[in-house]
């Protein structure tokens, strides 16, 4: 029998997506009339940027954070992104006004190159500033996602070398991510657990890894994924309340002996994790360490929105 697969990722379908308006370049439109051009750069090779983001009692969560790293990667691509990040935030901050969105939002804030004036990938023939598209949507994790354990699958996909394509860009193009989590789901899996060049565990295909070894919280050493936000706030949580915290190089084998594992990201914060390659981790049910870092992670988060 297939066991159902479901993500940190999986959301309750919510009606009033049907009538939200999305900001394209500063200006607002209807769900469906926002188009974006044939010729864009983020459509014709995946050239752009993005950041996911939360919102929490009116306020986006971390956007300070978010917007340093949408910035950072702008410049590595040599990217003039036209607006500071005052201005952006200002128009982020009118979408949810003009949707009078206020809670239980997320936004998916994408940025690419601009639109060319023949399809190629070099950017000079880019003839337009960048395309900032801004689509905030009434969703949220499942309730179950926080205490339910996912399951992982270990592919072949590798996090690679900076050289290569460096995995701390949050780029639109992601289809070694896509490869893996194709990968994962034909394994009945919900998601991938990558390794790096090494052979060691670098991250998941959309969230970030820890495990929990004798009162220990291990995550991977950074060098192989995105600097992840929720994962720095957690490794943070960690120092500030007396938690043992390594980013280290760690095996498959220090995984599946682990007590506990979790995952990190924007959408669903922390989520246990029940099963990597058919074996079960721990006793298979959330543990008090993940239950603990939950706890810590939502007052933090009530805290910056406050």
């Amino acid at each position: 029998m297939t066991k159902q697969t479901k993500g940190t990722h999986e959301y309750q379908d919510d009606p009033r997506n049907a009538t939200i308006r999305i900001d394209i370049n500063g200006e607002l439109f209807a769900r469906e009339e926002a188009r974006v051009s044939v010729f864009d750069s983020g459509f014709v090779l995946g050239d752009g940027i993005w950041e996911g983001l939360r919102v929490h009692h009116g306020k986006v969560a971390f956007l300070d954070l978010h917007l340093d790293r949408l910035y950072e990667g702008a410049k590595a691509l040599d990217m003039d992104m036209e607006v500071t990040p005052q201005q952006l935030r200002e128009r982020i901050y009118r979408v949810l006004e003009e949707n009078a969105m206020h809670e239980g939002v997320h936004i998916r804030l994408m940025v690419s190159r601009g639109i060319k004036a023949t399809p190629y990938q070099d950017p000079r023939i880019t003839i337009t500033p960048p395309t900032i598209v801004i689509i905030p949507e009434y969703k949220e994790a499942l309730p179950e996602t926080a205490h339910k354990g996912i399951r992982l699958f270990t592919v072949h996909v590798r996090r690679g070398y900076p050289d290569v394509q460096d995995p701390k860009l949050n780029s639109h193009s992601k289809l070694n991510c896509i490869t893996a989590c194709i990968q994962a789901a034909k394994a009945g899996a919900d998601e991938a657990l990558m390794l790096d060049p090494h052979g060691f565990v670098a991250t998941c295909n959309s969230t970030h890894f820890f495990i929990v070894r004798k009162g220990e919280v291990w995550t991977s050493t950074g060098d192989y994924c995105l600097g992840g936000i929720t994962r720095g706030n957690v490794i943070q949580l960690c120092e500030q309340n007396d938690i043992p915290v390594r980013q280290k190089n760690f095996s498959l084998t220090d995984v599946y002996g682990a007590n506990e594992a979790f995952v990190t990201g924007t959408f669903a914060g922390l989520a246990p994790v029940a099963e990597i390659d058919g074996r079960v981790i721990g006793d298979g049910q959330r543990g008090p360490m993940v239950e603990k870092l939950q706890q810590l992670y939502l007052a933090m988060l009530e805290a910056e929105c406050a």
